[in-house]
């Protein structure tokens, strides 16, 4: 019966994270009149592109759901894998970052993360799906289902080459279009970007300690026949 709900939630999430991409992707008529989604569109914020990560990770989960009632847990441990990985070094971290790095900028000044003028385009439900509700669905992840992670050194590797492929796309659009993707950016000398992103790296490598952390106080040694190699 658990195995049944788990692949009935996975579903529901991957269709919910489905229905946001393609929502987003229909704002086009609209984009057109704001300067802001010009060059590689909605593909160059992080919000977005973190939708299209959840999307992929629940489809996964899903997937491995089914195979699991089909095959059976033996014929299925590089599904398996793949969405441990998918999960602790990616869907998790990079969700939470987004969440606590939105709202904290938003709090502080709108201005530098979601103008106002987007207002118009996105309605206030869509910013809390994008932004919001992203949060309670990586911890409800966490709590439904055990997930085995990997050494410190190789899961934090992951997120720092993640991380810094999306640091060089930021610099590449902006050397190309002479606009940065968010307002923020156009604030802070070199020094202050340099920090900006180091600082949003640690962030996001605490949270993926934190999610190690909640991990292990909620299933303790579950996974722990799948020894780690430091």
């Amino acid at each position: 019966m658990m195995r049944t709900s788990m692949c009935i939630y996975h579903f529901l999430v991957w269709s919910w994270y489905i229905f946001l991409h393609y929502y987003t992707s229909q704002q086009g008529g609209d984009q057109q009149k704001l300067n802001i989604f010009l060059k590689d569109g909605q593909w160059k914020f992080l919000t977005l592109l973190n939708l299209l990560l959840q999307a992929i990770f629940y489809g996964v989960a899903f997937l491995e759901d089914m195979l699991k009632r089909i095959k059976g847990k033996k014929d299925i441990k590089f599904i398996t894998a793949f969405r441990d990985l998918l999960f602790t070094t990616l869907a998790f971290p990079i969700s939470t970052f987004v969440f606590l790095s939105f709202w904290i900028l938003f709090l502080y000044d709108r201005e530098l993360v979601y103008p106002k003028a987007l207002d118009d385009i996105f309605p206030v439900w869509l910013n809390h799906a994008m932004h919001t509700s992203i949060l309670p669905f990586s911890l409800a992840e966490v709590i439904l289902r055990p997930h085995y992670y990997l050494s410190k050194k190789k899961g934090l590797t992951v997120l720092a080459a993640a991380s810094l492929a999306y640091v060089g796309r930021v610099l590449w659009i902006y050397s190309e279009t002479g606009m940065w993707v968010y307002p923020v950016f156009a604030k802070l000398s070199s020094v202050g970007l340099a920090a900006f992103f180091s600082l949003s790296y640690i962030l996001s490598a605490g949270i993926y300690l934190l999610g190690e952390k909640l991990n292990h106080w909620k299933w303790g040694d579950t996974m722990q026949p799948r020894k780690k190699r430091k």
